[in-house]
């Protein structure tokens, strides 16, 4: 398994962060008349910010692993927490609290090296 760099972790939580707007702009389409020029508006905000972040988790997929970057989209959970206080003024809870600090827990597990060599190696190097 590779090292990853601290600028690669910040580039894979910049793109996560990204993909939690889409949680705040789906609540702030809520407010809205379906079909309303504001609805349709920030619709299509919505789908522009989702593209942006198919962009860069074909980024993302090209520094880690599958397994290691889909674990880390569980951070939205942190960052939609975090905007829900800050923009929607909603309460945080101790069971939402203790949620997100598994998830992180987990995240930060996943994201640590394992010690065992890749098997990828061992392969290349012609032993099996």
């Amino acid at each position: 398994m590779k090292k990853i760099s601290l600028g690669s972790i910040l580039f894979l939580q910049g793109a996560v962060l990204i993909y939690s707007l889409t949680t705040v702009i789906s609540k702030l389409v809520s407010n809205y008349k379906f079909l309303s020029v504001e609805f349709l508006l920030l619709y299509f905000l919505d789908f522009a910010v989702l593209g942006i972040y198919a962009i860069l988790w074909q980024q993302l997929l090209k520094r880690f692993e599958l397994s290691i970057a889909y674990a880390n989209k569980a951070m939205t959970l942190l960052w939609s927490l975090l905007w829900s206080v800050m923009l929607f003024h909603e309460k945080v809870t101790a069971p939402k609290v203790a949620g997100v600090l598994l998830v992180i827990i987990g995240t930060i597990i996943l994201n640590r090296p394992s010690g065992e060599p890749d098997s990828s190696e061992d392969m290349k190097g012609g032993r099996q």
